[in-house]
């Protein structure tokens, strides 16, 4: 016991130090590669631009580059859209001014407990009642009959569930797949720790083994943006639901996810990344505490300090629908979000036609019962492919100084990579330009 509460104890400062030694790495490789020079077509210069038929679609201020020189410097500037950071929530926040600001004060936050009568004794009642009152909103998970169970991001939670669904004295390790392309980092936290409780087994279309496994079900997918059900459909098998993109800004929300294991992200939702903050919806009670069992050995509970900025935000969140007249200065969230991924949106694939190298996945199109919108999926993340000669598109991409992600960290071929649709608008805009200015190999 001594020996797993040391292991378990130092997990997040090793994941830590590996991912920052992955950004250095991602940054320092994209930084030294050969320094290339290429011209922009002058129907790319605007490219970025919306038309004002797109009434709905908030339209740029200015363009993103105003003369020759500030093109001729971006150039020379690596755009880096390997990481999900979701920056470009950040102006939305900061038209809401103060309405988010949370004082607290020296003394608050003490003791290690916020209500010892819970299953998940850390959980402050404030997130509590957000994240509930939020899902209602929203109508996309059920959480009546639900433990809920927070989490310092929901890597945490993800290893907190394996660690809870494995069975203790089994004679081998559970098997854990995800469906092809699944999100790169799968493989990586499943294995980091060597546990003979669970390892990565891979893609769960090719998973035959009559054997206990783990499936995770992300939905909408990342990378690719797509719809997922489970695939394997055999009776040992346990489902983990990975929602961190199903939110009404990403995919129109057919209904409430009523699956036993949820799991869902600040960072996603609302853009709030650095707060490190998520929550499983859990309808197995013993689940619930081994998760919380597994977050105590590790972390000793979490940031209460965090949980009450992310239920201040969350509950202004809200507050900007069922409270719209109070906002006069910004529009309800979920409308100002999905209207900037529309638009977004709408410019990567206008500079993917116009550059003839590339094709995005096409999308069905579904009402959102929350939005009463009929649309197409618009995901976090754009699923690109080189078409034509281009093997690897990463390195092709790197040439031209835009780092991605390979597609062969997601279990497909190299054809592909995941680019974050995420950025702040200055980058985005650079990005879509350069994109469409690639026309030659």
């Amino acid at each position: 016991m001594e020996y797993r509460m040391m292991i378990l104890g130092h997990f997040l400062v090793i994941s830590l130090a590996l991912n920052a030694g992955l950004l250095y790495k991602g940054y320092s490789n994209g930084k030294h590669k050969a320094q290339d020079i290429f011209s922009f077509n002058n129907e790319c210069k605007n490219a970025s631009l919306v038309t004002n038929r797109d009434a709905h679609i908030p339209k740029r201020t200015k363009a993103s580059f105003s003369s020759s020189s500030s093109s001729s410097k971006a150039l020379n500037e690596v755009i880096d859209l390997d990481h999900g950071d979701p920056t470009m929530y950040e102006k939305y926040w900061q038209q809401m001014g103060e309405k988010t600001t949370v004082v607290i004060p020296g003394w608050k936050f003490i003791s290690y407990f916020s209500d010892v009568k819970k299953l998940c004794w850390f959980l402050e009642p404030d997130f509590e009642n957000a994240v509930i009152r939020l899902h209602k909103l929203v109508g996309n998970a059920v959480t009546e009959d639900r433990h809920i169970v927070v989490g310092t991001g929901s890597t945490q939670l993800f290893q907190a569930v394996l660690y809870a669904v494995s069975p203790p004295n089994a004679s081998e390790p559970m098997n854990v797949v995800s469906a092809a392309p699944f999100y790169s980092s799968y493989p990586l936290i499943t294995d980091f720790l060597k546990s003979g409780l669970y390892k990565w087994a891979g893609d769960a279309r090719k998973f035959k083994k009559d054997k206990p496994y783990v499936e995770l079900v992300t939905s909408p997918n990342n990378p690719d943006g797509l719809s997922r059900e489970a695939v394997v459909n055999q009776n040992q098998g346990i489902l983990i639901h990975d929602l961190a993109y199903y939110w009404p800004q990403y995919t129109p929300i057919s209904s409430p996810a009523n699956y036993d294991i949820m799991l869902f992200t600040v960072s996603k939702s609302t853009g709030h990344a650095g707060t490190r903050l998520g929550w499983a919806l859990v309808k197995d009670k013993e689940i619930a505490k081994k998760m919380t069992e597994f977050i105590v050995l590790s972390t000793i509970g979490v940031s209460k300090e965090s949980q009450l900025r992310a239920a201040k935000i969350l509950q202004v969140l809200s507050d900007t629908h069922e409270y719209n007249g109070n906002f006069k200065e910004s529009e309800p969230f979920f409308d100002y979000s999905y209207n900037l991924m529309a638009r977004r949106w709408k410019q990567l694939r206008n500079a993917v036609s116009k550059s003839k190298l590339f094709s995005l996945p096409e999308f069905s199109h579904g009402k959102c019962a929350f939005s009463s919108r009929t649309f197409a999926s618009q995901p976090a993340f754009a699923w690109l492919k080189c078409e034509g000669e281009i093997e690897d598109c990463e390195s092709f991409l790197r040439d031209h100084k835009i780092i991605t992600r390979s597609g062969k960290h997601f279990g497909e071929s190299s054809k592909y990579v995941r680019i974050s649709v995420l950025p702040r608008d200055e980058i985005f805009d650079q990005f879509t330009e350069r994109l469409c200015s690639i026309n030659s190999l």
